[in-house]
């Protein structure tokens, strides 16, 4: 066989299109096929699909496509343009490679699935052997391909939340779908516009068949939410775990006073402590197991605030709404007793929203998917050393937690 038929079923041409030429060029471990099309063939107007004679040609380009044993292997070819008659003169679509596209549909599809591994712009180039301009823009395009391509479906479950983006309380809104463990849409900001936006780009029938919406206690969230979803005060559920870390902050804030109290009078026994009392009991390292109990049998304020803590995970373990109130009351009683002021003042903001904490008893949901996306896009921002473009740091939370149908 010869290299020309090799490269013919490697690249999968058919008429009018076929490889001319190959050579092998040792000294830089490239390969170079030349392909060209038979004269007289007819083409379609990409958009219209008018089948119409050449006009002339495009200036000669070059694609890289998958490597050929350890050789780089790059293609050459003259694209031919033709006049139509609505919609003038345009280059013609080839069929190893997308519009616009430095690679071949091959090789792009393989630069996807690297950076998808890899999960980091420059780990993909120096695998690949790619430059970084060349590897965000296959990313960039599999982004605006994805995006659309997604289809316009109701999602019944959401989170919402933010995710810091730079330092400087610089935020970005995600609302995810809860059931496909996806991230739907990213804003800039954490204001009511942000979230108000993902309400805009929905159909009536979407905003409709909205069942529940997890989210923080935040208010602007809260505002755009009640404005834009039908009986949004009977769907909106406050997420525990966000109401679970204003309660760890405020037993943070309770040893941290106590602390600079007992040094003062040389008792050091909070020092380096913080992280047995923000950690939830069961994963405390067995090796501090009992230094911990032996502080919550002292009399330190800390300990008292940390039991009031630890008690309020119950509220989301009973079966029926009804028990989980009374358990609350029991619970704000003894957090407004407790003359901790920091306590006091949680357990004060939760009885204010206590109908929309409890309405987990009605749609049993948290927003722990939108934590595990937020953890993902951490691990990638922190690989990539931080983003400084809001709107590439947006395409990156879609490459990897989009759920897209990235591929060409």
């Amino acid at each position: 066989m010869f290299d020309t038929d090799l490269y013919q079923k490697v690249l999968g041409l058919s008429a009018p299109w076929r490889v001319a030429d190959v050579k092998l060029d040792v000294a830089s471990t490239q390969i170079h096929v030349h392909v060209e099309h038979a004269e007289g063939s007819q083409w379609a107007c990409p958009y219209c699909q008018k089948k119409l004679a050449c006009y002339d040609h495009a200036p000669e380009r070059t694609w890289r496509h998958l490597n050929t044993c350890q050789f780089q292997t790059l293609i050459h070819a003259r694209i031919p343009r033709v006049e139509c008659p609505e919609h003038g003169v345009v280059q013609v679509k080839v069929p190893w490679a997308e519009p616009h596209g430095r690679f071949t549909i091959l090789m792009e599809r393989f630069v996807i699935d690297v950076l998808q591994a890899c999960q980091t712009v420059k780990g993909a180039c120096a695998l690949i052997g790619i430059s970084w301009d060349q590897a965000w823009h296959v990313l960039k395009r599999a982004v605006v391909r994805g995006i659309s391509r997604k289809e316009a479906v109701a999602i019944a479950r959401i989170g919402v939340d933010e995710k810091a983006f730079r330092k400087g309380h610089r935020y970005m809104t995600i609302v995810s779908d809860i059931d496909r463990g996806t991230d739907e849409f990213v804003a800039e900001g954490r204001e009511k516009a942000s979230l108000a936006a993902y309400f805009n780009t929905r159909t009536p029938r979407q905003i409709e068949a909205i069942e529940a919406v997890a989210m923080d206690m935040w208010e602007p969230y809260l505002q755009a939410t009640l404005e834009a979803v039908p009986l949004a005060s009977s769907k909106i559920v406050f997420d525990r775990f966000h109401i679970m870390k204003h309660m760890t902050e405020a037993v943070d804030v309770v040893r941290r006073r106590e602390n600079r109290l007992l040094v003062e009078n040389g008792d050091d026994r909070l020092k380096r402590t913080k992280y047995l009392w923000i950690t939830s009991k069961e994963n405390v390292p067995p090796k501090r197991r009992a230094e911990l109990r032996e502080l919550r049998e002292s009399d330190l304020k800390t300990a008292r605030a940390w039991s009031i803590k630890e008690n309020l995970r119950y509220l989301w373990s009973y079966q029926t709404e009804g028990w989980a109130r009374r358990f609350f009351d029991g619970w704000h009683a003894w957090a407004i007793r407790s003359r901790l002021e920091p306590v006091k003042a949680v357990a004060q903001m939760l009885a204010k929203k206590l109908d929309n904490v409890i309405r987990y008893y009605s749609h049993a949901i948290t927003n722990a998917v939108a934590e595990g996306l937020n953890s993902k896009i951490m691990s990638i921002k922190r690989r990539a050393g931080g983003y400084r473009n809001p709107n590439n740091f947006k395409i990156v939370i879609y490459f990897y937690c989009g759920g897209l149908r990235l591929h060409p």
